[in-house]
């Protein structure tokens, strides 16, 4: 009788054996009867822990992207930790490549991906801290759709590169760009970290619209919606719904 132990040991050399073979396939193809050769397993095996060859594959891009967005220690300026955010994630990109041409080459209509998910949040986290200072000219939704769109791109466009052949200075150049599409002028951001004042209206109303967020007490539930809709308007967006912008 196979133990607990002997179950989680086949299924660790199922996802081990994939790793290696989609790696090492440049392509993203994957062969169930070559995964089980190199585990050491039966087919049952491998459709008793994962159910489908989609299934092994989804749980080895988890279990690879897991690593990327376990979060690096913050540095208390969201400027910075956006900055080496976006580093991470192309790194992981180029030294990952078939990882991530399976979670960012073979998107599906309207179907966001699952595994990214905690990778967006980080993102719009760091992005409300920046609102909060005042650094936005975007709302944090818009804003993290943008970073997050130049970041795919960038990356997908290195690990089409020769590696002998990358421009690594194109990642830097494209991230302080799409960062300067979204952030408030060097002129208006401190020195040192510390609260921003907006130099426009819509500065100003992004800034409250995330503390407001952040502590809604003393408000109704109609004041509140109303309140973010009256500020998403002042800061350029059109109204929309509360529930989802939290």
């Amino acid at each position: 009788m196979r133990t607990r132990g002997q179950s989680g040991e086949a299924r660790d050399r199922l996802l081990l054996a994939a790793a290696e073979l989609l790696e090492g396939s440049g392509d993203g193809t994957l062969s169930t009867r070559a995964v089980c050769e190199r585990a050491g397993v039966q087919a049952p095996t491998l459709y008793h822990h994962f159910g489908s060859k989609q299934g092994l594959i989804d749980a080895v891009i988890n279990h690879g992207f897991t690593q990327y967005v376990q979060p690096a220690d913050p540095t208390g300026d969201p400027l910075d930790d956006l900055r080496h955010g976006w580093d991470r994630h192309v790194a992981f990109g180029l030294e990952h490549p078939a990882f991530y041409a399976l979670l960012y080459g073979r998107a599906e209509p309207g179907k966001p991906c699952a595994v990214t998910a905690p990778a967006h949040a980080m993102l719009r986290d760091l992005l409300t801290v920046a609102a909060r200072r005042g650094l936005l000219t975007v709302p944090v939704g818009d804003a993290a759709e943008q970073i997050l769109a130049a970041n795919v791109g960038v990356t997908l466009s290195l690990i089409t590169q020769p590696v002998g052949e990358r421009d690594m200075g194109l990642s830097g150049r494209v991230r302080e760009a799409a960062l300067a599409a979204v952030l408030q002028p060097a002129a208006g951001r401190p020195a040192h970290g510390g609260a921003a004042v907006p130099a426009t209206r819509a500065g100003a109303a992004l800034t409250l619209l995330a503390l407001v967020d952040e502590d809604p007490s003393g408000l109704s539930a109609g004041e509140h919606a109303l309140l973010r809709e009256l500020l998403d308007r002042l800061a350029g967006g059109g109204p929309t719904p509360t529930a989802g912008r939290r």
